[in-house]
């Protein structure tokens, strides 16, 4: 008969798993996090800097696209600011979560953006726009999650669930343009 390790239960190594006790200033990050901290904390501030303009491109389309015609694409202008908005909030609280600091500092905004910010005055020039940042957008998730792999599955899950919203909103663009 062969000895079982005391700390394998299950196929679990329960101590490791009772390590998480411990060091409980990390907050979310346990001993058993994969990923580089410091350099995924980067690249959601990267994503965080993206979305912030993203918002910034949306509402200012949406205030200023005029004609009675141009009614549904100013109500997915706001819709697209505010989902925007949501994927900046998922991306500051993971930060946060991996004991960073979101950046929010309007004077390095346009710099870090992987996306420009547009000041198009047409409907055709908006939509153009948009339809090239949310192509950006993707291209830079895609890189995000290539980059990150499966160290750290938390930032993955919300990294692939955010990418999925920028393709429908890429969708969204390319139809209005038609």
């Amino acid at each position: 008969m062969h000895e079982v390790n005391k700390t394998q239960r299950n196929g679990l190594d329960t101590a490791a798993i009772r390590q998480a006790a411990k060091n409980l200033d990390d907050g979310a990050v346990t001993a058993g996090y994969q990923g580089n901290r410091e350099e995924v904390i980067a690249m959601l501030n990267g994503a965080l800097a993206t979305e912030l303009v993203c918002i910034l491109r949306y509402k200012r389309h949406y205030y200023t696209v005029n004609g009675l015609q141009n009614g549904p694409i100013k109500a997915e202008f706001l819709a697209h600011a505010a989902e925007e908005q949501a994927h900046a909030d998922l991306l500051a609280e993971r930060i946060v979560q991996l004991n960073g600091k979101p950046d929010f500092n309007p004077a390095t905004l346009t710099e870090r953006s992987h996306a420009e910010y547009d000041d198009a005055d047409d409907i055709k020039g908006m939509l153009t726009a948009n339809l090239i940042a949310e192509r950006v957008a993707i291209e830079s998730y895609r890189q995000m999650l290539e980059k990150i792999g499966e160290s750290d599955p938390t930032t993955r899950h919300m990294l692939v669930g955010i990418m999925a919203k920028e393709e429908e909103h890429a969708d969204d663009m390319r139809d209005l343009l038609a």
